[in-house]
């Protein structure tokens, strides 16, 4: 991260412009004159339409494409692998040996998967404005707010059936109805051993060269067949090309560019060194686990790649905010907005003041919490659930509102399976951690482990319960509050303990926290669009965004990195090692290792613009083909969190002639990469 100084120092004093191949661009603020001067590029109103209908969001997490007429998408192993896990058992481990269905009767369905296809936005900011009472407290301007959000969910998803999601932009300064698609039942069609999705292991992550076959494929079913996919990408002849101009439409998780000095402080200082510290504690308890059986390790490796694969992640985005001359070039920013706008003095004043707050209750914020436990979540959410949705509908928490329950049910009543010595494990771990951190006379201590130690607390809660059961919590969520309060379930007793506790915490968390981000970020934003206008993009939300770029290589240090790997180097660096893990050959890329034709493009890098949440996301020609599939970030692109740099930022992709070779010869799915391209 030490040689990023010069460049961040450039990419934040130029507030007013993006420059470059910077941009997570919404589809209704395409940047058209940067496309224009830098590749002479003009997309169409049909082109955009295309790249909105053809892409698809994992709602877990993650995003894809269709890549067929037949509603056949691509996205990630390791985007697909919590299904994969979750249709695993004892006797077949589909993460590990992958999944081939020769035949669409042979496509598995998958446990509790909800695909999200965007089909139109409408800025409503507006009326959500028009309803905040300026002269109000900032609570209570915070309730009208979300009130107004809500109802403008619901009537849409009323009008239309579709998913329907107010999305807060520019920090508050833009709101945008997106309505979608939602499809649930999914199907897996093909997925790579993970050996071959991700190759060279946690060593080889976040770099570049890279030899991986990240890839999954599944089909959406709507009434027992196959779906006419509304648009899809047709599959490039030639792939993606050295020095091209390509395109990645996805749906990227968070950026925090807008976010003041102050904030990055804290989560300099705070937020990321506490999480990686958390996450040191789960690895080490999942390690633990995982050594006690075959079995063990089997139920803990996707638990176990989340935690490493974010903990690497946020070690990055930390080494970025410890760059002084990046935080010394957002200062300058934030000096001269001060400047320009003086209103935002007090605004900046008040942002600044809330992160005291949130550091005053620090400890309360990061160690209340079972999350860990999939049971103990879902006794929670019951619980919160049948009382939330007694409400009005705008009075509710944003998860519990109308817009929102079909997905929420799909989830609650999932039929993915439950390991009760992963669930010990893990809420043992989540009891102790409170215990250790808050102390023994801590309220919220107090509740959660009723007098006990936290294994006994822990193997109490969970030796009796019958929530692994789908057909008990579809039982007890249709009885509601009545069957709530009869309940003796001891995890849905104990979940009634904490809701007062949680609730508390949670109304601290919007009056004093929420409420001002909200309104004063709303000024913050008014003041950059009376300076800049909308020449620049949003933070990531989740929400469907197109960056552009180029294939290119980069220097690192002395030494030159390619646009591309081959299948040669895939079995060179097998062979350097000795073909010894991490760097082994899966068992079929070993087998059929004659048939593959090494000079075939395996991963390629761009300049694009991407961040977690783009996992899958298809990488696009200018003629919207697809050449491509993102499945990374190398380490420079990490500080992509906070600025965008191209000097050795890259997004890192599985080429498209990569992965027909290896439907065609490794896994010899020749049907499949027929449909592909349009056989």
């Amino acid at each position: 991260m030490k040689h990023f100084g010069f460049y961040l120092v450039a990419a934040l004093m130029t507030a007013t412009s993006v420059f470059a191949d910077e941009g997570m661009w919404t589809l209704d603020n395409l940047p058209l004159k940067q496309l224009q001067e830098r590749y002479h590029f003009a997309p169409t109103a049909d082109w955009t339409q295309r790249i909105m209908r053809a892409s698809v969001r994992f709602n877990d997490g993650g995003s894809g494409a269709f890549v067929s007429p037949d509603g056949l998408v691509l996205t990630n192993h390791h985007v697909a692998s919590g299904q994969l896990q979750k249709m695993s058992d004892e006797k077949k481990d589909y993460l590990h040996d992958g999944f081939f269905a020769p035949s669409r009767a042979e496509e598995r369905a998958c446990p509790d998967l909800e695909l999200n296809v965007l089909f139109s936005t409408t800025d409503v900011t507006a009326r959500v404005l028009a309803a905040i009472d300026r002269q109000a407290a900032d609570k209570e301007q915070n309730v009208q707010r979300k009130a107004e959000i809500s109802r403008i969910e619901k009537e849409s998803f009323d009008k239309t059936g579709l998913r329907s999601d107010v999305v807060e932009l520019y920090q508050g300064g833009q709101y945008q109805l997106y309505r979608y698609k939602k499809y649930t039942d999914i199907r897996l069609v093909m997925a790579a051993e993970v050996q071959a999705a991700f190759y060279g292991g946690d060593y080889d992550n976040f770099v570049f060269p890279r030899h991986d076959l990240d890839m999954a494929f599944f089909r959406v079913y709507e009434n027992g067949q196959p779906i006419q996919s509304p648009a899809y990408f047709p599959w490039s002849r030639s792939g993606a090309q050295d020095g091209e101009l390509v395109f990645v439409s996805g749906h990227p998780g968070r950026t925090d560019r807008l976010k003041t000095l102050r904030q990055l402080e804290y989560e300099r200082d705070w937020s990321l060194p506490l999480q990686l510290k958390k996450f040191a504690l789960r690895r080490q308890v999942l390690a633990a686990y995982a050594a006690r059986s075959p079995e063990s390790a089997r139920r803990a490796r996707n638990k176990i790649f989340g935690i490493e694969n974010s903990a690497k992640a946020l070690t990055g985005m930390l080494a970025g905010l410890q760059d002084s001359k990046l935080m010394a070039a957002k200062k300058t920013q934030e000096d001269s907005l001060r400047a320009s706008r003086p209103e935002t003095v007090a605004s900046l004043a008040r942002l600044a003041a809330v992160q005291e707050k949130v550091i005053g209750r620090l400890k309360d914020l990061f160690y209340r919490g079972t999350g860990d436990s999939r049971l103990a979540s879902i006794a929670q959410t019951i619980v919160l659930y049948v009382s939330e949705v007694r409400k009005p509908n705008d009075k509710r928490y944003a998860e519990f509102r109308d817009s929102n329950l079909d997905s929420l049910r799909f989830q609650l009543l999932s039929p993915a399976p439950v390991y009760p010595d992963l669930e010990q494990a893990m809420l043992t771990m989540d009891l102790q951690e409170s215990l250790d951190q808050l102390g023994a006379d801590n309220p919220y201590v107090k509740a959660v482990l009723g007098g006990k130690d936290p294994a006994a607390a822990a193997k109490g809660l969970l030796a009796r319960t019958q929530l692994a059961d789908p057909d008990f919590r579809k039982k007890i969520v249709t009885g509601g509050v009545k069957a709530i309060q009869a309940s003796k379930d001891p995890l849905i007793v104990w979940a009634r303990g904490l809701e007062p506790l949680y609730r508390d915490l949670r109304q601290w968390s919007e009056d004093e926290v929420e409420s001002v981000n909200a309104l004063e970020g709303n000024k913050l934003a008014q003041a950059r669009f009376a300076l800049w206008g909308k020449s620049t993009y949003p933070d990531a939300t989740f929400t469907l965004r197109l960056s552009f770029g180029k294939v290119a290589g980069y220097e690192e240090g002395t030494t030159k990195m390619p646009y591309k790997t081959t299948f040669y180097g895939l079995y060179d660096r097998a062979a350097s090692f000795n073909n010894q893990p991490p760097f082994n050959l899966s068992a079929l890329e070993t087998e059929r290792k004659a048939d593959v034709d090494m000079s075939t493009p395996l991963d390629f890098v761009t300049t694009n613009d991407i961040i977690g949440g783009n996992s899958g996301s298809p990488v696009l020609n200018r003629d919207g083909e697809y050449v491509g599939l993102i499945f990374d970030g190398n380490i420079p692109s990490l500080v992509w969190r906070y600025v965008y740099t191209e000097e050795r930022g890259r997004a890192v992709a599985v080429h498209s002639a990569g992965i027909l070779e290896a439907l065609r010869k490794i896994y010899r799915m020749p049907q499949l990469a027929d449909e592909l391209t349009g056989k």
